[in-house]
């Protein structure tokens, strides 16, 4: 039996073999065990891509952005910006209050 797990090479599939094998699940609505069999790959293995690709496609969308998201995503980098520096402000401020001895208010 050694001899045979010796003598057996591991398979390796490129992404797109397995995102097409995964999609011939998903699209047709076979079972994976059929499919896998006539791929002549493990079920266990394909099951995984099926995972995988599932996960993928209910993520974030891929690709060019919309007119729409590019404003957004400039709004929001612009309030990050303005945040980023209320915040740092605000840590000097803290700072500044936090050196000037108890009871000094500065207004004597």
């Amino acid at each position: 039996m050694a001899e045979q797990n010796q003598s057996r090479k591991r398979r390796s599939f490129t992404a797109e073999y397995r995102v097409e094998a995964a999609r011939r699940v998903i699209e047709t609505g076979r079972p994976i065990a059929q499919v896998a069999r006539e791929l002549g790959v493990g079920e266990q293995l394909l099951g995984r891509w099926v995972h995988a690709e599932r996960v993928r496609q209910a993520g974030e969308p891929t690709g060019e952005l919309s007119v729409d998201e590019r404003a957004e995503l400039k709004r929001l980098r612009r309030e990050n910006e303005e945040l980023r520096k209320d915040n740092e402000f605000l840590g000097k401020a803290a700072a500044f209050f936090a050196s000037k001895p108890a009871g000094s208010n500065g207004l004597s």
